[in-house]
């Protein structure tokens, strides 16, 4: 593998390193396309705090066993699971999967002035709709679920796996949104029965709404109208608390990680998410580019892309060479090694083009590029595999765990 980070003359690194993301972070952010490997790598930086001393804990919002079956756990559920493992002193790793609706019934209960209120909107059909279905509930409970895990949670190191990039961004939204519309006219006055409902409906209104009752049916309408009224004096709660979810996610100690793979299309979310992310004002704290074809030692082509380290000098031939080789040596199985070597180094070139830039983009964070490899991640000793890899700046390249 290669690791875009600075060096001294002696190979020591003295620029950011993941492993050190790892170590200083209270929260790591794992964002980027879907099928990139994000979920895998919210994984791995939580057995890297693990196996740092860390207590960890990784938050999942994808459904499928794979995670879970490689993490040797039955299933995942809305709760933290402990994860027995190889990890350093004091450390120890747990992991859960979101569960939407569960996470917004635990806010309802929180925030309701008595158990009958919350009863009234657990059991409220217009609620029960909303709470796994809505626009933007699965993003917000996500970062409900991070604010509980490391304020409430018993953890030195909360990980997220992010929705896909698009959906990322209204995770970092979903706070301020939820804010915003509190706040709203609108829902003041849907929200106030003694000067709301009952006063703003006129006559034009009511018949609107006998519109809208044919088409969802009138007992949708009553049913929103009781979740409303229920919901009264509990909105300066969820207030509150959306506030302090978009501050943590905005800490000095809380870091983005952006995930991609070496194709086109993936590096371009993630150079639009890192222009995103800057936007808002907050720094990428690492780059990590999965399924990489490795280059074999062979200089690349491409100006700041795959720089050789102290630690693996590059073979002074290009690939235009290796391919010219080839041809020389054709009808030889030697000259056959040499066209397999040519045809990655083909691929790997195309690759190098496509992340050209991206480093820059997000400098001075560390960018760790981890070649394709030749075995799924099925169990703890392929994730470790994995792990070694994605963090070699720690030594972890050396270690046996």
């Amino acid at each position: 593998m290669s690791a875009w980070t600075a060096t001294d003359p002696g190979g020591a690194a003295t620029g950011p390193t993941l492993s050190r993301v790892v170590a200083d972070s209270s929260v790591v952010v794992c964002c980027g396309s879907g099928g990139v490997g994000k979920t895998t790598t919210a994984a791995l930086v939580a057995m890297e705090a693990a196996r740092l001393g860390r207590r960890a804990v990784v938050v999942t919002i994808d459904p499928a066993r794979r995670l879970a079956d490689a993490l040797g756990l039955q299933g995942l559920t809305n709760d933290p699971s402990p994860i027995d493992g190889p990890w350093g002193e004091g450390g120890a790793m747990s992991a859960l999967m979101l569960d939407t609706k569960g996470t917004f019934d635990g806010l309802v209960r929180r925030y309701s002035t008595d158990p009958d209120q919350a009863e009234r909107i657990l059991e409220n059909s217009f609620y029960r709709n909303i709470s796994g279905a809505l626009s933007g509930t699965q993003e917000y409970m996500a970062s409900e679920k991070l604010y509980e895990l490391a304020v409430e949670g018993d953890f030195d190191l909360v990980v997220v796996d992010t929705p896909p990039t698009r959906n990322a961004l209204d995770f970092l939204d979903a706070p301020q949104r939820l804010a915003h519309f509190l706040d709203h006219r609108l829902y003041k006055v849907l929200l106030s029965p003694s000067k709301g409902i009952g006063r703003a409906v006129n006559v034009a209104t009511q018949a609107v709404m006998r519109q809208i009752a044919k088409v969802v049916g009138a007992e949708v309408i009553s049913d929103a109208l009781a979740f409303f009224k229920a919901f009264e004096g509990m909105e300066q709660g969820f207030k509150e608390r959306a506030e302090e979810v978009d501050r943590l996610l905005r800490r000095e100690s809380t870091a983005f990680v952006l995930v991609a793979s070496p194709k086109a299309d993936t590096v371009a979310e993630a150079g639009f998410f890192a222009d995103e992310l800057a936007r808002k004002r907050i720094a990428v704290r690492g780059l990590i580019v999965n399924r990489t074809q490795p280059s074999f030692g062979v200089a690349l082509d491409v100006d700041g892309v795959d720089e050789p380290g102290p630690a693996a000098p590059r073979v002074a031939l290009g690939a235009a060479a290796v391919r010219a080789r080839a041809e020389t040596l054709d009808g030889t199985a030697l000259g056959d090694h040499y066209r397999c070597l040519a045809e990655s180094l083909h691929l790997a070139q195309g690759e190098a083009e496509h992340l050209a830039g991206l480093a820059e983009r997000v400098a001075p964070a560390p960018v760790v590029k981890v070649p394709v490899q030749p075995f799924e991640v099925s169990d703890l000793a392929s994730l470790q595999a994995l792990a070694r890899l994605v963090f070699a700046d720690s030594g972890g390249g050396g270690r046996q765990d």
